[in-house]
């Protein structure tokens, strides 16, 4: 099922290396995970503000929906959304659009469950508070299950 990308607000644009090819001209399958960690981090930086020294982040699962190909001379931009929190771990939803004549085209949807995570108790941890309150206030607590 594709997310709605009208529930989205943050966006970054991704820049398309060479490097990122495969031998079809295509976006090679498994960098659209670098593609979704680059979004993500803007996210967490610009929107909710995660602060790394106070805790960390490490994913427990990723999932690509692959609709549409992307090729090097494609332009596109990746939407980031939190869509669930919990005690300790959260939902981040993308979708990776292609702009084709001023028009955003879906080519893959995503989802990780990220964990709070203690590195110095080197286990996981309550998502931290201001974090928590900047996740649902952005992304909206009508969008946000488990809230």
């Amino acid at each position: 099922m594709t997310p709605n990308i009208a529930n989205f607000k943050y966006f970054t644009p991704i820049h398309i290396r060479f490097s990122d090819m495969d031998a079809f001209g295509h976006v090679n399958n498994a960098v659209y995970l670098t593609y979704f960690e680059i979004a993500r981090g803007d996210y967490w930086r610009n929107i909710i503000k995660w602060d790394w020294n106070e805790m960390g982040i490490i994913l427990g699962r990723s999932e690509i929906d692959y609709k549409k190909p992307i090729t090097l001379d494609d332009q596109i931009k990746c939407y980031v959304r939190t869509s669930r929190v919990g005690n300790s771990s959260f939902d981040v939803e993308y979708i990776l659009v292609r702009i084709k004549d001023d028009k955003e085209e879906i080519c893959t949807t995503g989802k990780t469950v990220c964990i709070s995570y203690d590195y110095k108790a080197g286990k996981s941890s309550p998502i931290p508070e201001k974090q928590r309150t900047a996740m649902i206030t952005y992304d909206e607590p009508r969008l946000i299950m488990n809230i």
